[in-house]
């Protein structure tokens, strides 16, 4: 799809369309969708869709995650007028902090560290990131948030409470759907074009 063309009749999910195929072999994720944040409506719609399921919620932070959630995250807080702040990778910050360890969707142990200064308990946070594959990072994160005191959506709150849990696409694999059981999530493939990104088609 052309960065210019904007689309007559824009269903949700139709910038999925300007997301890149893996053109250079197993070492590296199926899809890339970083282009997708080329096109300015594209962007501008799938951060609407993302928060679209949270509108009435009261949110206090934005969160988003090392490297390519800060993109979708920076653009959600931007648009709620809330506050950012940047999960990161282990050893890049230089404050306080607490970390985490976890697997990636590839498998390799990471660990991904918060500042400590900036969630008090009780603070509502979205957490977002480009993508949930195995679900392994989202649950760190999770973890990160809960551990400081941070609150992000359970099922089991009233809606008109919590925050939650946002990507570009959540697959249903044994991660995706523990977090989807247990927490408010939004995400932006439709029903009828999840089986395609589960199986990476």
């Amino acid at each position: 799809m052309d960065l210019c063309h904007v689309p007559a009749t824009r269903e949700k999910g139709w910038y999925l369309a300007l997301m890149a195929p893996n053109v250079k072999g197993p070492n590296y994720a199926w899809l890339d969708p970083s282009r997708l944040y080329c096109h300015p409506q594209g962007l501008q719609d799938c951060v609407a869709d993302l928060l679209q399921p949270f509108q009435g919620d009261a949110i206090d932070m934005v969160a988003g995650i090392d490297a390519m959630g800060f993109i979708l995250g920076a653009a959600a807080a931007a648009t709620l007028q809330k506050g950012f702040l940047a999960i990161r990778k282990a050893g890049h910050l230089c404050v306080q902090t607490v970390a985490q360890p976890y697997s990636d969707y590839s498998g390799r142990e990471k660990v991904m560290e918060v500042r400590t200064d900036a969630i008090s308990p009780g603070l509502r946070i979205l957490l977002v990131d480009q993508w949930i594959e195995t679900g392994g990072t989202m649950r760190a994160a999770i973890e990160l948030v809960e551990r400081l005191g941070g609150v992000v959506a359970v099922l089991s709150l009233p809606v008109c409470a919590p925050t939650g849990v946002a990507a570009i696409c959540m697959e249903n694999s044994e991660g995706g759907k523990w977090i989807q059981e247990r927490y408010k999530c939004s995400h932006c493939v439709p029903p009828h074009l999840q089986p395609r990104f589960d199986q990476h088609q």
